[in-house]
């Protein structure tokens, strides 16, 4: 199943069955997200992402930058990350994404991808610090600017799939059990030369 949004309208769902990928289409229009884009490009706190597979240490040329209420602390991908108090900016676009979503969220981890030969492999969100308030399901409000990108998902028990481009200032939530029987990954494309930055809003629940 392929979604090609060209001018992405909202849907309830993108998912056929256990989970909820909620598109809710383009939420800023073209000069808020140019204008976003270019602030979040020279004013986060920009660094190499750290990660560990198969007991192997990786430095990606992909960069993150993770905000939040404190300074947290996160694992995952076998790497230790440390939270940024909140940006201005992006704290202000928090509130924002809470309202359209319905949902809290006490931080953001970045992402800049700054062409399309930079990607993230097959993953689920689905550390258990990542629960929200209720013990039972993750919510992550994902925003895109910038460069168009596919990002795919698989089912992780049934031979399912699907995929949608995902366009600057477009927004989707991901919840209910999404993480538990989904992956996700955003694919490679020689074709695109511009940069793209996703700002994956969470609930963290520390230690």
């Amino acid at each position: 199943m392929t979604l090609e949004l060209f001018e992405p309208e909202s849907q309830d769902n993108l998912l056929p069955c256990d989970g909820v990928v909620q598109n809710c289409g383009l939420i800023l229009n073209a000069a808020q997200s140019d204008q976003y884009l270019r602030y979040f490009l020279q004013h986060l706190a920009w660094q190499p992402d750290e990660v560990v597979l198969h007991g192997q240490y990786y430095i990606t040329e992909r960069k993150v930058v993770w905000y939040g209420d404190e300074n947290y602390q996160y694992r995952y991908s076998g790497s230790l990350k440390q939270a940024h108090v909140w940006n201005s900016g992006l704290f202000r676009l928090k509130q924002h994404i809470e309202q359209v979503a319905g949902h809290p969220f006490n931080s953001c981890l970045a992402n800049l991808y700054e062409n399309g030969q930079q990607a993230v492999g097959w993953h689920s969100d689905d550390e258990p610090s990542l629960v929200s308030r209720d013990g039972y399901e993750t919510v992550i409000a994902s925003l895109s600017f910038g460069a168009t990108r596919k990002m795919s998902f698989k089912h992780k028990r049934l031979a399912l799939k699907a995929d949608v481009m995902l366009q600057s200032g477009q927004l989707i939530v991901m919840r209910g059990q999404t993480q538990k029987y989904w992956k996700h990954c955003i694919t490679k494309s020689a074709k695109i030369l511009e940069p793209r930055v996703n700002l994956t809003f969470r609930y963290f629940s520390p230690a």
